[in-house]
């Protein structure tokens, strides 16, 4: 009698396996989740810098990521002469420019 009982347990215990395929699913979605809100903002955020520093022009008002606020005085290739004051001029890489000075004084105060 107990025999049965014990067979019937281990044959109910053996027929309940999980699905392999729950644990793909799970990762798979854990990826895109992972895509959508960390990875394609980010590089959303890249290409819109990268046309920022492409389409800089002489006389344009920037901030480095230094901090160094200035009016762009000359441009050539991958460097920017920034005038930070009269007759003061400093070689800067484009890629250190940020963003527009308009930009930081557009924003409200918090």
């Amino acid at each position: 009698m107990y025999t049965l009982a014990f067979i019937q347990a281990a044959t109910q215990t053996a027929t309940k396996q999980p699905n392999p395929y729950s644990s793909l699913i799970f990762f798979a979605a854990i990826i895109v989740i992972f895509y959508f809100f960390m990875i394609r903002p980010q590089t959303k955020k890249q290409k819109e810098l990268r046309n920022y520093r492409e389409n800089l022009k002489k006389g344009d008002k920037v901030v480095t990521a230094g901090g160094l606020y200035g009016r762009i005085y000359e441009i050539n290739g991958p460097t920017v002469l920034l005038e930070v004051d009269q007759n003061v001029k400093i070689k800067v890489d484009k890629g250190s420019i940020v963003r527009t000075a308009e930009d930081i004084t557009e924003q409200p105060k918090q």
